[in-house]
């Protein structure tokens, strides 16, 4: 019998590279190849008159109209002053975003022969409410049903961990294309728990390209004897990073290799070894450790103080001296998990277990006669769920085991604390954080806040998000993410009680009510950031691309 489980992909948005996955007959992820083929594609766009170029023709094309080629344009997701203006036409990060998805899913659909509409995308840990919203709108940018947002170590431990069949604490070590997550992960067979996350997501294999192009600038300047700015010159920009990242990959093999700088008529050759590329880029390495320890630090205040084995994932980690540093510094035997892969297939493997879970839950609510919404399937009787998941196994040619696999629990923390401004005891202008970095969600907390003076009109909630894991810090450790304004009764005293909540749910989307006390006056804002193209020019942004042939 045909599956009646509606099929979700998952897609891994990478700085450097993307990739899409599903869910096959058989309960195993699988990459879907790209139209030429290779199965991940250069998350390059360039935009060649009416049309869209996506990948690895894109990439080659900045050598030649380095103008119209937008890379790495992740690093610029939630960021409102990012522009990129082609023919007139103004473009923002979720927009271009957009075409790569669309590139992704149009050779996927060719390959499978079925339309794709429902997807789960991938973020670092890292990112934020801005960024996190910037993601799910390129999706829809492209026409997709973007089901849910997870972070790219949970979804690489999703897929390390579905079939690990013991109990164990994982450090996900992952080194992009463009940021660097390191998450602690707690694998059960009934759970798989994020425990705290951290890292920088403006830190990842880019730098180490830009490292060995500063390194050939610096070569070209001596040899000719000159000062000149090369990079100044796109062309010779754009050869220089082709010729950068293509030696970094010759010396994940080989310990050494030669490059062509060539400017204005002359060229240079430079032989890169192995030992001074490493050189070059020890204070990168020394970053991500110095992130690691951190982290570690961090997940001992919440009681864990080992871990059981280090995973590293993200196409960078091929770097032998990745390896090298993290096995020696942390003294293990640190396993490279399908580095470019994984996270896709966790992400598909997320969406398959939602799938499921949906259609357990239809199915109990049919056989108790109870509204979907109602049923919490670890609430219903065992001799209910085991027949139904015997039904699931039977109607869609799953196995039990892979059914019951299924309902494993996913628990998520947060990577940034949120709070609001408000005044201390000296009449000094503070952030007051609520919820605070890595504690799991969903999470809600209240908390009571007093007006500042007699008789005050109105209350302006600032709501903030930073890095701080404390209670209460300098507002110029926050960055704005919303606001919202309650008006208030007149004649109230100061220090009137103010009841404010925030609830962020597993997506990281966060809503915020505040409530007078004394006259119980209500205010609720589902923070939307203003940072992210939105309204008409997001209506807009829609139509173009619905009119944009992407290639």
């Amino acid at each position: 019998m045909s599956s009646p489980l509606s099929k979700v992909f998952g897609i891994d948005l990478g700085t450097t590279y993307s990739c899409i996955a599903y869910v096959d007959e058989h309960g195993k992820p699988a990459i879907i190849p790209n139209f030429d083929n290779n199965r991940v594609t250069p998350s390059v766009v360039f935009f060649d008159d009416d049309n869209i170029v996506v990948g690895e023709e894109a990439k080659n094309s900045i050598v030649v109209h380095p103008e119209r080629v937008v890379s790495f344009i992740k690093r610029d997701m939630g960021n409102p002053h990012f522009l990129f203006e082609y023919d007139g036409t103004p473009y923002k990060p979720e927009e271009i975003s957009g075409y790569i998805l669309r590139k992704l899913v149009k050779d996927a659909e060719e390959k499978l022969g079925e339309e794709i509409k429902d997807v789960v995308i991938t973020c670092p840990a890292y990112f934020g409410i801005n960024e996190r919203e910037a993601t799910r709108l390129a999706g829809e940018i492209a026409g997709l049903n973007v089901k849910n947002i997870i972070n790219e170590p949970t979804a690489a431990a999703i897929s390390y961990g579905m079939d690990a069949g013991e109990n164990k604490v994982v450090l996900v070590y992952d080194l992009g294309g463009g940021t660097f997550d390191v998450t602690m992960i707690e694998i059960k067979p009934e759970a798989i728990k994020v425990i705290v996350t951290g890292g920088d997501h403006e830190l990842g294999g880019k730098d180490w390209d830009d490292k060995v192009i500063n390194y050939l600038v610096e070569c070209y300047n001596q040899e000719t004897g000159t000062d000149e700015d090369i990079l100044a010159d796109l062309e010779t920009y754009g050869e220089l990073r082709l010729s950068a990242e293509k030696a970094k990959k010759t010396l994940t093999q080989r310990d050494k290799t030669v490059l062509s700088v060539v400017h204005a008529g002359e060229k240079v050759k430079v032989e890169l070894a192995r030992e001074k590329f490493e050189e070059l880029t020890a204070d990168l390495m020394e970053r991500t450790i110095a992130l690691t320890r951190a982290l570690l630090d961090e997940a001992r205040k919440k009681g864990q103080d080992n871990f059981d084995e280090i995973i590293l994932v993200g196409g960078s980690t091929r770097m032998p001296q990745v390896k090298e540093w993290v096995d020696r510094e942390f003294s293990c035997d640190a396993k490279i998990f399908d580095p470019d892969e994984s996270v896709a297939k966790g992400a598909a493997v997320f969406g398959w277990k939602t799938s499921l879970n949906d259609e357990l839950v239809r199915r109990v609510a049919q056989s108790t006669g109870q509204d979907e919404k109602a049923v919490k399937l670890d609430e219903v009787s065992q001799e209910t769920i085991q027949k139904i998941e015997q039904e699931v196994a039977d109607d869609t040619g799953l196995t039990l085991g892979e059914v019951k696999k299924a309902r494993t629990e996913i628990f998520n923390v947060t990577s940034k604390s949120f709070g609001i401004l408000a005044y201390d005891g000296n009449n000094e202008k503070i952030l007051s954080n609520l919820i605070l970095k890595n504690e799991t969600v969903p999470s809600e907390i209240t908390r009571k806040f007093g007006t500042r003076e007699d008789n005050q009109s109105n209350v302006k909630l600032e709501i903030m998000e930073s890095l701080s894991t404390d209670q209460k810090t300098s507002q110029k450790n926050g960055t704005e993410i919303g606001t919202a304004v309650m008006n208030l009764p007149p004649g109230l005293p100061a220090q009137s009680p103010i009841e404010i909540t925030f609830r962020i749910n597993e997506e990281g989307r966060l809503d915020v009510q505040a409530r007078e006390l004394t006259s119980g006056r209500e205010v609720e804002t589902s923070v939307e950031t203003t940072s992210v193209i939105s309204g008409e020019a997001l209506e807009e942004a829609k139509e173009r691309s619905k009119g944009i042939v992407v290639l």
